[in-house]
């Protein structure tokens, strides 16, 4: 329990109708949880308006209401506070911090953003500062941990009130750090507002979520917004590969350290040796005077650059550098991220969360680099079998882009269906059919059913070949016509060796 006056002391309030001095027994934004005391923050939502359900919290016995659409404000009340803001989802943000005792304020708190590597950068954080022996925290897309306890993910950056839940867990764990996932959705739904951050990272930015964002810049200038309120005591590190790497950080008040895989950069990396099974690196650092060699169980530079950002953000928090390396050597690989499956006959499959151009053609160059420097070990030249969909009821312009790009890198290219949610998956299928010329499409096979996409695969498949079954991962579901059934890319794989 806690008074509504200290609730709202971070809160910019436009105008309060009622008493303040009164006790809140917890705070609501979906209304079917209200009970009484309860203070319950209306949001616009994108589907639902919350502020439709004021009159039903408070007849459910809420004490307080905050909203931001004045229409709903009475110009009198007895029994509750209404409490009008700028924005009712930046208040339910600071007012969630507050109610679980500022836990930003007792760790460590590190963020993780961008298109691609959020998860792999995120979990081998988490990875290795266990490894250096601290209690850690981790929210992502695959799973939560508070120290050693798994907890479901739902999302990739949970509500605000479930986000703040967690971090507070995290402290009373003892935990020292937490390394989080940021999407844009969060940023621009500000279920991160109040959090105070040690330190923010960026990947890099390539095409996803315009059925969200509706352009680019916007989706790019969401992301910003994670470095722009960066506190001075605060570390920033950018990816310069980017082209959009040092626009995150320009209004940053930060520290801000840059790493590269082509360029000058506090943190520099280049492949050495590559396989499946890993590589071997050339780690550069200006900070430490760092110039070695380490042989990491990761592939492609797309990991390069992770475990540069992983390294730089270890080093920034503290981390002995030398050691940093020697754990990282032993990672191995995220679920569903770059994972390998070798068959007995000779072939690798390859298992990957990619469901974005840019993500796919990175993991395709990889492969094909790889085949390419271990081609004079084949007695004849190997297949690159791509399977590949897209998901239903998210961004439709890149399903074409996707589908050219597969088939651009692979030699054999099988359509199929992904999480086709609500939408009819030949509808999807289609749209992926738009980036082939004709001649093309006759060389692509079309399988819907993805099982039987997959096995056909595996079925082409001869030594030395590689498939990639790209678009789901670490996901062990699809959803069509919005049920949820079990589905596991590698459950598949493996019941066809």
């Amino acid at each position: 329990m806690m008074q509504l006056t200290e609730l709202l002391t971070n809160i910019t309030t436009l105008h309060i109708v009622g008493k303040t001095a009164q006790s809140i027994t917890g705070i609501q934004f979906d209304s079917r949880k209200v009970e009484p005391g309860n203070i319950f923050i209306a949001q616009a939502g994108t589907a639902v308006d919350g502020h439709t359900f004021i009159q039903q919290c408070v007849e459910k016995g809420a004490s307080a209401i905050i909203l931001e659409n004045p229409e709903y404000m009475p110009t009198e009340s007895k029994d509750v506070c209404y409490i009008l803001v700028r924005s009712s989802d930046e208040a339910l943000g600071k007012i969630a911090h507050y109610w679980y005792g500022e836990p930003t304020k007792q760790l460590q708190l590190v963020g993780v953003t961008g298109t691609n590597g959020k998860t792999t950068t995120a979990t081998l954080l988490y990875k290795l500062f266990k490894e250096l022996g601290n209690k850690v925290g981790l929210i992502s897309t695959v799973v939560n941990y508070v120290d050693n306890l798994s907890i479901e993910s739902t999302h990739t950056t949970p509500d605000a009130l479930s986000l703040n839940a967690l971090l507070s867990q995290m402290v009373k764990a003892g935990c020292k750090y937490a390394f989080m996932e940021v999407s844009s959705h969060a940023i621009a739904q500000q279920r991160i507002a109040g959090l105070e951050y040690a330190g923010a990272l960026f990947t890099n930015l390539t095409r996803d979520h315009l059925d969200y964002h509706k352009t680019f810049d916007h989706y790019r200038d969401t992301k910003k917004q994670l470095f722009d309120f960066l506190p001075k005591t605060a570390f920033a590190i950018t990816n310069i590969d980017d082209k959009n790497g040092l626009v995150m950080t320009q209004n940053s008040k930060a520290h801000i350290y840059t790493y590269s895989t082509r360029s000058m950069a506090d943190f520099r990396g280049k492949i050495l040796e590559e396989g499946f099974d890993g590589m071997l690196l050339r780690i550069q650092s200006t900070q430490e005077a760092i110039n070695t060699e380490v042989f990491v169980p990761l592939v492609g530079r797309f990991n390069v650059s992770n475990l540069l950002l992983i390294y730089g953000c270890a080093v920034a928090l503290g981390a002995e550098a030398i050691e940093v390396l020697r754990i990282l050597s032993s990672l191995a690989p995220v679920n569903g991220r770059f994972e390998t499956i070798h068959s007995p006959k000779g072939w690798t499959a390859v298992i990957d969360y990619a469901h974005t151009p840019d993500a796919v053609e990175n993991v395709l160059k990889t492969i094909n680099e790889i085949l390419c420097a271990n081609s004079e070990k084949q007695s004849e030249k190997a297949q690159v079998i791509t399977v590949v969909g897209c998901g239903g009821n998210r961004d439709k312009g890149k399903r074409p882009i996707m589908a050219r790009i597969a088939y651009d890198h692979s030699t054999q290219l099988i359509l199929t269906s992904d999480n086709p949610r609500n939408e009819e998956p030949q509808d999807i299928l289609q749209d992926m059919a738009q980036g082939l010329k004709k001649e093309e499409l006759n060389r692509t096979l079309i399988i819907e059913d993805r099982a039987s996409a997959i096995k056909t695969a595996c079925t082409l498949a001869r030594k030395g070949d590689v498939i990639l079954v790209a678009g789901k991962g670490h996901e062990d579901y699809q959803i069509i016509k919005g049920v949820k059934y079990h589905f596991d890319d590698h459950e598949v794989v493996k019941n066809c060796l």
